[in-house]
């Protein structure tokens, strides 16, 4: 019972995403409704069987302020699929200042990329036109639909009509 479960609030947008088990306590205890199910498995009590959630909705509208996805090593890395930006090698991964701190380059989204040590080695303290390197993608800002989408590793197919980024 690794699968994750979309949590939706009242008006449908993505909020959260949680457990199986959390999922199931929010049903019973009537605080949510199944929007949809993982096909072919069930959750088993002693004398019942329930369908096992993959979306659920909230029963009550709660307000959430502007929810953004936090700036850290992990989804840097997630982000980019675990891959270093220059030359996609997914081994010694480190992070890479695009625009070098020692140049005025921030710590954000569109400054810090996934590079190995050799690459991050090789570009030192330029920029990477400097050195004749090139990123595979530029570096950006994900929303935080477009992270539980794509990022979070836990998607399911069911998951899709709740998630799409202009929603």
């Amino acid at each position: 019972m690794n699968q994750r479960v979309l949590v939706l609030n009242l008006d449908y947008s993505p909020i959260s995403v949680c457990s199986v088990q959390r999922a199931f306590l929010l049903i019973y205890l009537n605080k949510a409704q199944l929007l949809n199910e993982i096909e072919g498995k069930e959750i088993r009590s002693v004398n019942s069987t329930y369908p096992m959630p993959a979306v659920i909705k909230l029963n009550r509208y709660i307000n959430i302020p502007y929810r953004s996805v936090e700036l850290s090593r992990q989804n840097i890395f997630k982000r980019d699929n675990f891959q270093c930006q220059y030359c996609g090698t997914n081994s010694n991964l480190t992070l890479d200042h695009v625009i070098p701190s020692s140049k005025g380059g921030k710590n954000s989204w569109t400054n810090l990329v996934t590079a190995c040590k050799s690459c991050n080695t090789r570009k030192g303290h330029h920029e990477p036109s400097e050195v004749d390197m090139k990123l595979a993608r530029e570096p950006f800002r994900p929303s935080f639909i477009l992270f539980l989408r794509d990022f979070s590793g836990f998607g399911d197919n069911t998951w899709e009509p709740y998630l799409k980024v202009g929603a």
